[in-house]
């Protein structure tokens, strides 16, 4: 979707300034935010595209002000809220509702630290062959969605290079609304940064992409 988090090639953000021996979690909190995550993903409720798509829903104003984790709990609240495992009463109160189900939780907290380096398959098998060929011109399309995409606004509409053929992929555009993986081929696709930035940008730099088929058309 078009929102603010999208903020690849903006101007007028700030520099990045990396912390020097940048701890993993600058407060207790920020460790109790990841658990959540882990132990409510076990649940099945939403899928990884549908958790990007939350935080991507969070207000223009609040996602700038907001650090790394506040955003992970901002998306995990939207979640828990629309998936019915909580009300906007509890949330609220911070306690169950006496009419609420009660569950076991699938994933205990001696589970949790085994599931921390796991990383999800999606790679799918499909029956069409990819539509394009490594050193095949490809444009990017000029899209507005509304819903989820992975496709960036600074590269729709400029032209580059199929650069690599990575196999089919769950689509993220479905994935993240409940509509199915709908698996297609994923390209990663070479943008000169010239044709990006224009010609102040230097003429050895490029930027790499990875795109679903949908995203592209020939150049």
């Amino acid at each position: 979707m078009n929102g603010v988090h999208d903020m690849g090639g903006m101007h007028g953000m700030g520099s990045i300034a990396p912390e020097p021996n940048e701890p993993v979690f600058h407060e207790r909190w920020e460790g109790r935010v990841l658990a959540l995550q882990r132990a409510t993903a076990a649940l099945g409720k939403w899928n990884i595209d549908a958790s990007r798509h939350s935080i991507e829903r969070i207000p223009a104003a609040d996602y700038l002000r907001m650090s790394y984790y506040e955003k992970w709990l901002a998306g995990l609240i939207t979640r828990l809220e629309e998936s019915g495992l909580v009300s906007r009463a509890e949330l609220e109160s911070g306690r169950a509702m006496p009419e609420s189900a009660k569950a076991a939780p699938p994933l205990t907290a001696d589970q949790l630290t085994g599931t921390v380096p796991e990383r999800g398959w999606f790679e799918r098998p499909v029956n069409e062959p990819p539509r394009f060929a490594v050193g095949e011109r490809v444009r990017a399309k000029k899209l507005n969605p509304t819903g989820h995409t992975r496709l960036p606004r600074y590269a729709r509409a400029n032209v580059g290079v199929v650069d690599r053929v990575h196999g089919a992929h769950v689509f993220p555009d479905s994935n993240a609304h409940f509509l199915g993986e709908s698996p297609q081929h994923l390209y990663s696709v070479r943008f000169s940064a010239r044709e990006l930035w224009g010609d102040a940008a230097a003429a050895r730099d490029a930027v790499y992409i990875d795109l679903w088929e949908d995203y592209l058309e020939p150049a």
